[in-house]
């Protein structure tokens, strides 16, 4: 683990989990009111969103994530120079409300304390693994489709896992791609289908359940049950592309539901919740950057009428 801050025993205004947009929003504007912010991110800021290829419906003009991740690591380096924000790399392994404090728990041994958390360590790509309708053997690669580029999908038949929103920002964000996309999907993916159901470079088969088996020398071999339990003819496919959704990546500590996402009003009044960790139906880059400035702003104006620099929830 490698620390650019002190020891983190010294309590701060607000302490903050994950340095995506959620996140970095939460610093920034926990910074502009002249709170100490503790900023924890395991791999680097904006590490996440740097890996999409395509963005779309981001004010600012960005279209590409790492055009986003570079803007957000150049916020922090802004508030880091200002002496409000400290950055710390390290993995957080568990948070815990208590009446005067919250805390933070880093897999080196390190506890932050703070007046507040904002936990916003966001989600993590399904793998077919992870979803009861697919079955492979573990060797078995596949990438996510968010990571694609024309170049890679051109003049090949692509089967695409799932038919989660990527999928329209992927076709949206290039649409003179010469891409043929078969999407296999499951019927609870179906409502995400209308917004690209026109595109001719798609093709959608409604399935229960897919098996499949690489082939000597590359490419695939898949075999679509129906959901009436009718098989299709066996697919060929050059790639196989993963577009199966995402899952929460709680911290122990956090409040679950049945889903694995984390419902705000849930968790320790110390302890908040911001961005795609708060449930699927929301889960844009957008509404995260929103969101996070909004948590910030929690423990901010709870704090009016306190003495200062005591943030209360």
């Amino acid at each position: 683990m490698t620390s650019t801050a002190d020891d983190g025993a010294d309590p701060v205004d607000l302490l903050v989990v994950g340095a995506g947009p959620a996140g970095v929003a939460a610093a920034v504007m926990a910074a502009s009111l002249r709170m100490r912010v503790t900023l924890v991110e395991a791999v680097a800021v904006g590490s996440k969103v740097a890996a999409i290829g395509a963005l779309e419906n981001v004010p600012g003009g960005w279209t590409t994530g790492p055009q986003l991740a570079e803007a957000l690591v150049a916020d922090v380096a802004r508030q880091r120079e200002s002496g409000r924000v400290t950055l710390v790399q390290g993995r957080a392994t568990a948070v815990k409300g208590y009446d005067d404090r919250a805390e933070v728990a880093l897999a080196d041994g390190q506890l932050f304390t703070a007046a507040t958390v904002v936990v916003a360590t966001g989600v993590t790509t399904l793998t077919p693994w992870d979803v009861d309708w697919v079955e492979a053997a573990e060797a078995l690669h596949t990438s996510p489709l968010w990571r694609s580029t024309p170049e890679e999908v051109a003049a090949r038949e692509v089967v695409v896992l799932g038919a989660d929103r990527p999928l329209g920002t992927w076709l949206r964000a290039h649409p003179h791609a010469d891409a043929r996309f078969r999407v296999l999907h499951p019927a609870h993916d179906t409502y995400k289908t209308a917004e690209v159901e026109d595109d001719p470079r798609v093709r959608f088969d409604l399935v229960e359940r897919v098996e499949i088996a690489a082939r000597r020398g590359g490419g695939y071999d898949i075999t679509a049950y129906a959901p009436d339990g009718t098989s299709h003819p066996t697919i060929t496919a050059d790639a196989l592309l993963a577009n199966l959704g995402s899952k929460p990546a709680a911290l122990p500590g956090l409040v679950t539901g049945p889903d694995g996402y984390c419902p705000p009003h849930a968790q320790h009044p110390r302890v908040l919740v911001a961005g795609d960790l708060k449930g699927a139906r929301m889960q844009r880059i957008a509404v995260a950057l929103g969101d996070g400035g909004r948590a910030a702003l929690t423990p901010y104006y709870g704090s009016l009428g306190t003495a200062p620099g005591l943030f209360r929830p």
